[in-house]
């Protein structure tokens, strides 16, 4: 190894392992496929269905996983969070911190919350209107309408929150000078 790249490797740190990073770029492939095929509704469905089972798995993932990855690295006052978004808002730089920012951690936290919220509803709609599925019957002609209207609202605040997170992390790139689209196919930041 050249002595420039012992230099990069010695000034970066390995925060998203294998599993967050696959487990972010299939997440954002399921969302796009669902978001896009609602007429096509085998894909559909079967994006939906791949949403719900990486949201499973990365709340499993959330407790045994590396250590950015556990839930329990990020956890933020709202003091903290509240400052940090004011600052990048501002594009000031505050405290930098390697793995999730305080702002970030809420916002990921609300999509998986929605993105889960969307997929329970569709599949309640899916065995609703077609009768199939594993909450097929649950659902009855009276709650229907209802429900797809919430799997509606679900996904729309989803989508919004999918808006913020853009925001958010290309506000943190250029703020604090960092490429996090990059980390998130590497795995590596600068310490």
């Amino acid at each position: 190894m050249s002595h420039t790249n012992r230099k990069v490797v010695q000034h970066q740190v390995y925060v998203w392992d294998a599993f967050v990073r696959s487990f972010h770029w299939m997440l954002v492939a399921s969302v796009t496929v669902a978001f896009l095929t609602e007429e096509a509704l085998l894909i559909h469905v079967l994006s939906g269905f791949a949403v719900g089972a990486l949201i499973a798995a990365r709340v499993v993932w959330g407790f045994i996983g590396s250590r950015y990855a556990r839930f329990s690295s990020f956890i933020y006052a709202p003091s903290i969070t509240l400052r940090y978004v004011r600052d990048l808002l501002i594009l000031r730089a505050g405290k930098r911190r390697i793995g999730h920012s305080p702002g970030g951690v809420y916002v990921i936290m609300l999509l998986l919350i929605f993105l889960a919220g969307t997929v329970v509803t569709g599949i309640l709609v899916y065995g609703d209107e077609q009768q199939t599925g594993p909450l097929a019957g649950v659902v009855t002609n009276e709650t229907g309408e209802t429900v797809e209207e919430w799997h509606g609202i679900f996904a729309d605040i989803s989508l919004a929150l999918i808006c913020v997170h853009i925001v958010g992390v290309c506000l943190r790139s250029l703020v604090y000078r960092e490429n996090l689209v990059r980390a998130m196919f590497t795995g590596y930041k600068r310490k």
